[in-house]
């Protein structure tokens, strides 16, 4: 049997484990991150050979040729093996950890590189059970662990759910592109996934009949659990690789009701298609290609219109027979029916919590009560920077915002003073010698931070383009994991708002984060007379594990001089 390998999902930017079912062991290869990557260095272990590890630690961290990602233990046990030392470099698909109970013998995991547990013969505790004399009840017991021999990993039929941000541990079906007995092609998208931070499309990279579902539209799949499976029907075991998946956690009793999910399956596509609106469940828009162009060269709203293709998709005729009227009709019908509530009586909506809002609440939560805060507040004299804006947007081909005007200086101010550029690592603190400004965007389901990776090298115009970019992908849940991930400072802003002043939670494992509030016009002394200026406040909220309260104000005290002379920035 070849090697187990990791299948390349287009959205794929994490860790898979493989389990290798015939051994306790748990065995962990170097994945492909990347469409370009052939290996990765191992940029630091968290944890040494003989060292427990728990579901949720850090293993280790990996440097790829795109970004250096952590890779996180989802088994309990020991760590008995590690395939190269801090440095080495491990080639996609080799051997890279082991897992498991102390004493294990995992020689030939080792020797094989990993794949010995796919190839070798049952365990021999399996061979004494069945010679050994018994009654007949017992040997049809000896039978029923034989399924989860199977190595799901290794077969090319099986879709796991993949790990598709550092922070995922499921994955919820927001949408099905196809249905069981469909034709798959490569490329074919074949379901929506949201995830944590994000909602993307899991492409098929095989050709055949869809065969088998292991979710409905809206329920969890947990990483590294049965997705689908793609194949030529009458040619693939469909029940053995669904009780196999089943018995990892569940009783032989149990294990054959899935079979009765292409029934359920085929049904919910109707539903679907009766809604009157081409909405997933988490708010993204249906619609094919083409659909998608010929409405942005007419100017129309997607979201305004109707879907009359497979599952609710907008295609070409719908956007071609669009009346907006007719919609706005609709919409407002709509809208009167949703808001009616009985008067004077208790009414409220339970909403389910979403995976984005699941990992905002832990990670902050873990920010919050685990590193000691404090906070430092300056005013800042925005009078020359209001001026300059209005100079440099006269003729600057994008517009400059403030917010701008305030990265740009954070950058410039980072570069001064590396100790708040810094990350909290645990055992160590790690100083950034680059500056990649994460920038806090608010989306319908909770907050997003994109990265303006080395801001302190880019001009006020490719900055300004690159966050509105970023800004117009995260409410069209278009980001990718790269796009958020490798911060070493935050920005926090919600001077849009009218906020006088506000304090931040970090962004972990940054040290520090800013907030940015309103520019207000307030009665000022200047030169011994009362003017009106203009005057804007931040509040830094720092790691007291690794900036203290003066390297704190340095830094803010140089930010403050960069915002009051902008000129400063364009030296």
């Amino acid at each position: 049997m070849p090697d187990p390998v990791i299948r390349d999902f287009a959205l794929i930017s994490r860790f898979q484990n493989l389990k290798l079912s015939s051994y306790m062991a748990e065995v962990i290869l170097m994945p492909r991150l990347s469409d370009t990557m052939t290996e990765g260095v191992i940029a630091a272990w968290h944890k040494k050979v003989g060292d427990n590890v728990k579901k949720g630690d850090l293993l280790a961290e990996v440097e790829t040729d795109k970004a250096t990602m952590d890779l996180e233990s989802y088994k309990d046990g020991t760590l008995l093996f590690t395939g190269t030392d801090k440095g080495g470099k491990v080639q996609v698909n080799d051997l890279l950890a082991i897992i498991g109970k102390p004493g294990e013998d995992i020689s030939s995991l080792v020797k094989s590189g990993g794949a010995a547990a796919a190839s070798s013969p049952a365990p021999a505790k399996a061979d004494t059970t069945a010679a050994a004399p018994s009654p007949a009840p017992a040997a049809t017991d000896t039978k029923k662990p034989a399924t989860p021999a199977v190595d799901l990993s290794a077969m090319q039929e099986v879709i796991l759910m993949p790990r598709l941000s550092d922070t995922m541990t499921e994955g919820v079906i927001a949408d099905w592109h196809k249905k069981v007995g469909d034709q798959v092609k490569k490329g074919d998208v074949l379901a929506d996934i949201e995830t944590d931070k994000a909602t993307m499309e899991l492409e098929s990279y095989k050709e055949g009949k869809l065969l088998y579902t292991g979710a409905e539209k809206g329920q969890k799949v947990a990483v590294n659990d049965l997705l689908a499976i793609i194949g030529e029907e009458g040619k693939v075991n469909v029940q053995q690789i669904v009780d196999a998946s089943k018995n990892k956690g569940a009783s032989p009793t149990t294990a054959k009701e899935p079979a009765a999910q292409p029934t359920e399956l085929k049904a919910a596509p109707e539903s679907v298609a009766k809604e009157s609106h081409s909405l997933n469940g988490d708010g993204r828009i249906k619609a094919s290609p083409l659909a998608k162009k010929m409405a942005s060269e007419k100017g129309i709203d997607l979201s305004q219109l109707h879907g009359s293709g497979d599952f609710g998709r907008i295609i070409k005729k719908d956007v071609a027979e669009y009346s907006p009227a007719a919609s706005a009709t609709a919409a407002t019908q709509k809208t009167t029916a949703a808001s009616t509530a009985p008067a004077g009586q208790v009414s409220f909506d339970d909403i389910p919590v979403s995976q984005m809002r699941k990992v905002i609440a832990k990670r902050l939560s873990e920010a919050k009560f685990s590193a000691p805060e404090f906070y430092l507040t300056i005013t800042v004299d925005m009078d020359q920077a209001v001026s300059s804006r209005t100079r440099i947007n006269e003729n600057a081909p994008v517009k400059i915002s403030f917010n701008d005007f305030v990265l740009k200086a954070t950058a410039l101010a980072l570069k001064k003073h590396p100790a708040v550029n810094s990350s909290w690592m645990g055992d160590k603190i790690r100083v950034n010698h680059h500056i990649n400004i994460g920038v806090a965007v608010a989306v319908e389901d909770g907050l997003l931070v994109p990265v303006v990776r080395f801001a302190d090298t880019k001009s006020l115009s490719q900055i300004s383009q690159e966050v509105k970019e970023f800004a117009t992908r995260a409410k069209n849940k278009k980001l990718q994991p790269a796009d958020w991930e490798g911060s070493t400072f935050t920005i926090s802003n919600l001077g849009m708002f009218g906020m006088d002043e506000f304090t931040a939670i970090i962004n972990p494992p940054d040290a520090c984060i800013l907030a940015i509030s309103s520019i207000q016009q307030i009665p000022v002394v200047k030169n011994g007379a009362i003017v009106p200026g203009n005057v804007m406040k931040l509040t830094m909220t720092c790691d007291h594990r690794v900036v203290d309260g003066a390297t704190g104000a340095a830094f803010l005290q140089t930010l403050k001089g960069l915002l009051e002379e902008p000129l400063r920035m364009l030296v």
